[in-house]
Order: structure tokens, then C-alpha cells, then sequence
């Protein structure tokens, strides 16, 4: 049976899995947009045979090898702490979750450990074309990698495809399909892995820009700003129109969260999209949430009071009506353990039909008061402008780039301003991705599984020290990688793409 665990433990606990998650996603969103750079820059060198864009994009691919390294070493960590931290949860859904998460290691793991070795160690040991290959199958790879996690994270945030087995306590998968496709999971790939494009495109801009502030390698600098500024237009728009695709998956499945988003206390029809202190923009989250301009959206009062109509006609409980379903499903699933325990086979079937009545609600069981189910909503509500913010300011950031890059006006002095800029967009890019994360988990409390299983009946059995320790030893760990990282990548980049880009009469020479 889940038991529940004490407060400290669960906020050190939910500290160090989230620590953890923010710096593994320093790594990948960067390790994902490289590889489509570099990709497209071997490509072109494949097609014409200019030695440039070979140079060019051994550059990116030396970045990308930096970067992938230490993304790996977090990526298992975070993965491992779901057995040492999350036993509860390992064990409820583990049948459902660990499928993903397998098919992500023997899959998409082993693809990119197979052919990242080709893509560094065989520019002169294989065809160019079988190289070219092996640099998009490393790319596929990652980005395959993350579709994985992406599925097993979405079914977090909405659970399908599974059943619940009373004898073993398990949550069983009955429609992989279901588990891997559902329409959440493809939107929320997309938005994710395409912010992770717009953070490559907005690094290969910033540190191309550095080299026109530096006077070096202008061709160097201006082709990766072409082709990133176009490349990272095209994710922004796509992270956007997902973004809203998003936003409606979550109305529909998650309500509470676009609530406190939005900091909703009372819902209504015709609902504005608040921007910042209070200006609106009219109708618009109605449209975001139901489609269409009059669409009811619930607050957070109207969620934990009930009584309003449900998009299928129903009345909404309320959250004190949902609790004591869920305390009947807990203990109907624990009559039904120790009837079976006892060889009552008709006290067992009583308490399974009372377990399935209820079940849809077993969660709630594990709620001590209804605030517990409101997740912080000043934390959500700026994050979500902020990713926001940043994704509109991305938009006409690489509108501006391809077009003075196009004019061959971008290396003018007279634009240093956008050199600096563009600089600084790389943590721009960073802090948008984050952002995201947060809107996603937080949003989430107080649930790993959202109306499935609290976080307080998730967690394992630990003594709250242990945590805490560990805590501040992956701290140190991840930061002194982070430090080393940036070292390694900021000694690359002075030391430039050798001679590429060193053309008579644009360039001045390298300075050690």
C-alpha cells in the first residue's frame, strides 16, 4: 500500500529531482538545436563541395561534443533518482512509465552513441556522404531520445492507456499506442524540442556575433547567423502556434493549472488573457481554452468549490466531494487486499466494485485539504510571461538578423548594439526554456501524476538528511560541470574555427 511521508522530506526530495532537471536542461535544448545546425552546414558541404561549410561545421560539432557530454552525465542521474527518491511511484506506474524510458535507452541511446563516433572520429575514414549520415542519425538520435521522455512526462501530465491491477497495486499498460501518441504528447513534443532549436539557433547568432565584435572570421560569421536566424524563425513560429495548441490540451485536462497561470480566482464566459497589471487582451483566454470567444473557464474558486457545468454537460464536484471519493478508494482498494488475504471471495469482489466506483479519484484520497490542489500561482503566473515574453521577442530577434545579415549590413559597426544583443539572447533562450519547465511541473502540484497520485504518496521512505545531503552534493557536482563546461566551451570559441572565415581584406587576423 502507498504510505504517506512527511512535509520536509517531500519539499527536499521535490528540491533536489527539480535541481537536477533544470541543469540537465542547460544541456539538451542546446545538444538538440546543434545538431540540426550542424546537420544543415554538412549538408551544404556535401552538395557543393566548398571545404567552408566542412569547417564550419566541425566548429558546431565540436560545441555540440561538449555539450552532449555533460548533458548525458545529468540525464542519468535524473533518471536514477526515480528509483532511489520516487519509489512509490516507480512502483505504482513503473509498468507504464519504464516503457518509454527503455525504449529511450536501447533505442535512441545506443543510436547516438553508435553514430556520434563516426560523426567525430570519421571525416577521413568514410564516404561523405555515409559522414553526413551519421551526423543526422546522431541528431535523430537526440531528438528521438527526448520524444521518449517527452511520452513518459506528458503521461504524467495525463494519464491514458492503463488500468488498475487492485492485486498488485500497479497501474498496467493496455494501449502502448495510446501511451505514446496521444495528441498532448505529440504537441508537447514539439513545443519542447523545437525550444531547444530556437536555443541552438539563438547560441550559433550570439557567438557568431562575438567573432564581428572581435573582427574575425566575417564569412564564418555571417553563414552561421544566415542559416540560424532562418532556422530559429522557423522553430519560433512552430514553438508558438504548439504553444497555443498547448494551451488548449491543458484546459481541457489540466485545468487548475491554466487557472493559476493566469491567477483565475473566479472563472466566468468571455474571458481576457491578462497580459501584466491587469491589461487584457479580451476574449482571449476563452478562445485559448475552449475555442471560441464566449467559452466558460473555470477559476480557481469555481475548481475547488464545484457546481459548474462540464464541457460533457456534468456538474464539476467539488474538491471536498473528490477527497471523500478518493478516501473510499483507498479504503476499498485496502478491504479488498485484506479480503483477499482471507480467501473472502465475495467480501473481495464488494470491495473491488467499490474500488472502480471511485478510482477515478483515488488520488484525492492522499489530499489533506482542498488548497493543497492549488499549485503557486505567482510563480506560474511570471514564469508563463516570461516564456511568453521571450518567445515574441525571438520572433523579431531573427527576423532582424537574416534581414541585415541578407543586406550584408550586420558585421557595420554601427550595429554593435545587436552584437551585444545577441550575445545576451543565448541566456534569453535559456531563461524562456526554464520557464517552460516550471509552467509544466509546477503547474502540475500537487501531483506526479495529475488526478493519479500526490506527490506526498510518491516519494520513498527516506530520512529527510539523506535527501538534504545529497542535495547539496549534486549541487556542488552539477555546478563545478557547469563551470567546467563553460570553460571548455569558452576556450573553444576564442580559439575559432581556425582558419575559416580568414579572408583578405575582411578579416583581421587571430590574436592569441
Amino acid at each position: 500500500m502507498i504510505e504517506q511521508i512527511s512535509t520536509g522530506l517531500i519539499d527536499w526530495s521535490r528540491a533536489q529531482f527539480a535541481m537536477t532537471a533544470m541543469y540537465h536542461w542547460l544541456f539538451v535544448p542546446l545538444t538538440l538545436g546543434l545538431a540540426m545546425i550542424m546537420g544543415i552546414m554538412e549538408t551544404i558541404y556535401v552538395r557543393t563541395g566548398d571545404v567552408f561549410w566542412k569547417q564550419t561545421a566541425k566548429f558546431w560539432m565540436k560545441i555540440f561534443g561538449i555539450n552532449f557530454a555533460i548533458g548525458v552525465a545529468t540525464g542519468l542521474i535524473l533518471e536514477f533518482q526515480f528509483g532511489t527518491n520516487w519509489s512509490n511511484y516507480s512502483w505504482f506506474v513503473g509498468d507504464i512509465f519504464g516503457a518509454p524510458l527503455a525504449i529511450e535507452g536501447i533505442l535512441a541511446f545506443f543510436m547516438e552513441a553508435t553514430f556520434i563516433a563516426v560523426m567525430f572520429f570519421g571525416w577521413n575514414k568514410v564516404s561523405k556522404r555515409f559522414h553526413l549520415a551519421s551526423t543526422w542519425l546522431t541528431g535523430i538520435g537526440a531528438t528521438i531520445s527526448a520524444w521518449w521522455i517527452l511520452v513518459a512526462n506528458t503521461w504524467m501530465q495525463h494519464p491514458v492507456g492503463m488500468e488498475f491491477n487492485p492485486a498488485t497495486v500497479r497501474n498496467e499498460m493496455v494501449d502502448f499506442w495510446t501511451v505514446a501518441f496521444q495528441p498532448m504528447a505529440v504537441t508537447k513534443f514539439f513545443h519542447s524540442v523545437l525550444s531547444g532549436w530556437v536555443l541552438g539557433a539563438a547560441f550559433v547568432v550570439g557567438i557568431s556575433c562575438w567573432y564581428l565584435m572581435r573582427k574575425r572570421h566575417r564569412r564564418f560569421a555571417l553563414s552561421s547567423i544566415r542559416i540560424a536566424s532562418v532556422f530559429g524563425l522557423a522553430a519560433t513560429l512552430i514553438v508558438a502556434f504548439t504553444g497555443d495548441r498547448s494551451g488548449y490540451e491543458v484546459a481541457r485536462h489540466q485545468p487548475m493549472k491554466l487557472a493559476a497561470l493566469e491567477g483565475l480566482e473566479d472563472g466566468g464566459t468571455e474571458q481576457g488573457l491578462e497580459i501584466v497589471a491587469g491589461v487584457k487582451i479580451p476574449y482571449m483566454l476563452s478562445v485559448l481554452a475552449t475555442r471560441t470567444t464566449d467559452g466558460y473557464v473555470p477559476g480557481i474558486n469555481d475548481l475547488l468549490e464545484g457546481g459548474y457545468t462540464m464541457p460533457d454537460g456534468s456538474t464539476a464536484l467539488s474538491a471536498e466531494e473528490k477527497m471523500q471519493r478518493g478516501r473510499r478508494a483507498v479504503q476499498a482498494l485496502s478491504d479488498f487486499r485484506q479480503a483477499t488475504k482471507n480467501g473472502d471471495s465475495v467480501a473481495a469482489g464488494e470491495a473491488r466494485a467499490a474500488l472502480d466506483k471511485d478510482m477515478e479519484y483515488f488520488g484525492y484520497g492522499y489530499i489533506g485539504k482542498p488548497e493543497d490542489l492549488v499549485p503557486h500561482t505567482g510563480l506560474l503566473f511570471w514564469a508563463f510571461r516570461v516564456m511568453v515574453g521571450f518567445g515574441l521577442y525571438f520572433i523579431a530577434f531573427f527576423v532582424l538578423s537574416w534581414f541585415l545579415t541578407r543586406k550584408e549590413r550586420l558585421a557595420e559597426q554601427k550595429f554593435k548594439w545587436l552584437h551585444v544583443l545577441a550575445l545576451a539572447s543565448i541566456f534569453f533562450a535559456m531563461f524562456a526554456g526554464q520557464a517552460g519547465w516550471i509552467v509544466a511541473e509546477v503547474g502540475r502540484q500537487p501531483w506526479a501524476i495529475q488526478d493519479l497520485l500526490p506527490v506526498n504518496a510518491a516519494i520513498s521512505a527516506l530520512d529527510p538528511a539523506s535527501v538534504k545531503t545529497t542535495f547539496f552534493i549534486f549541487l556542488a557536482l552539477f555546478t563545478i560541470l557547469l563551470i567546467a563546461e563553460i570553460g571548455i566551451m569558452v576556450k573553444a570559441i576564442k580559439k575559432g574555427p581556425g582558419n575559416v572565415g580568414l579572408e583578405p581584406g575582411n578579416e583581421v587576423p587571430q590574436t592569441k
